[in-house]
């Protein structure tokens, strides 16, 4: 079995498989975790962010898949240089998951630093094209990782004062910047909404992923996983 040294010399379609794998990996991972992740949200005084937080490492920890010795550097919860095995290849992978805790369960809001997708949309009738920050292939210790962007979306209701009901988690998968023209060729062709930012304030600019327009271009990379407070049981099931 190779080892692919040249990320940039893979295929659109190899790159999507590599991201297919990531997310049913991501989504055996939350499911495994069971009904756990529901009474962590309900127990835990502390802020539903940090909670998330919390669940995301702790999941993603006990799965640990084939690590490689690098620390990798981004602004999100969780960060793991891998090994993607493929049947005869391998691939170096620098996996960022970020954890999001929001009442809302369409989209998820997203910083720029968080994506290698370039965000194309018409923001108040203007087009808007802004360039996401993270590389579409990361370089560490002069080797070359694929970058893979995901989120763990953590829909909630609140219960009573500091305690949190978890209704539903949300894997969902950004595309690699190299599957630009796929997800998002121009502005009226987008999965993305605006996000909740006031530039009049100096805020970054932030986007918000539309989980209905990423399925409607690929199904799998938006997978659900809600729990039932009567049965006390968690369910997903991989959706293509």
């Amino acid at each position: 079995m190779s080892l692919i040294e040249d990320v940039n010399s893979l295929s659109d379609d190899l790159i999507e498989s590599i991201e297919k794998l990531t997310t049913r990996w991501l989504f055996q991972a939350i499911l495994d975790f069971g009904w756990e992740a529901h009474d962590i949200f309900m127990q835990s005084p502390d802020d539903v962010k940090d909670v998330a937080e919390d669940i995301t490492r702790e999941v993603l920890d006990r799965l640990p898949g084939f690590n490689v010795p690098q620390r990798i550097y981004g602004t999100v919860d969780y960060k793991k240089a891998r090994y993607i095995i493929l049947p005869e290849q391998m691939v170096r992978q620098a996996l960022f998951v970020d954890s999001k805790a929001e009442k809302e369960m369409r989209t998820a809001t997203i910083q720029m630093s968080q994506t290698s997708l370039r965000t194309r949309q018409i923001r108040q009738g203007a087009h808007v094209d802004e360039a996401g920050l993270l590389p579409v292939v990361s370089v560490y210790g002069g080797k070359e990782y694929l970058t893979t962007t995901a989120f763990l979306h953590f829909a909630y209701e609140d219960r009573a004062e500091n305690e949190h009901q978890l209704l539903q988690a949300t894997i969902c998968c950004v595309p690699n910047g190299r599957l630009q023209d796929r997800y998002n060729p121009n502005a009226d062709d987008s999965i993305w909404l605006a996000g909740r930012n006031a530039p009049s304030l100096g805020e970054d600019f932030r986007v918000r992923v539309s989980y209905a327009r990423l399925r409607a271009k690929a199904k799998w990379r938006v997978q659900l996983i809600s729990y039932d407070e009567s049965t006390s049981h968690c369910s997903g099931q991989w959706d293509e």
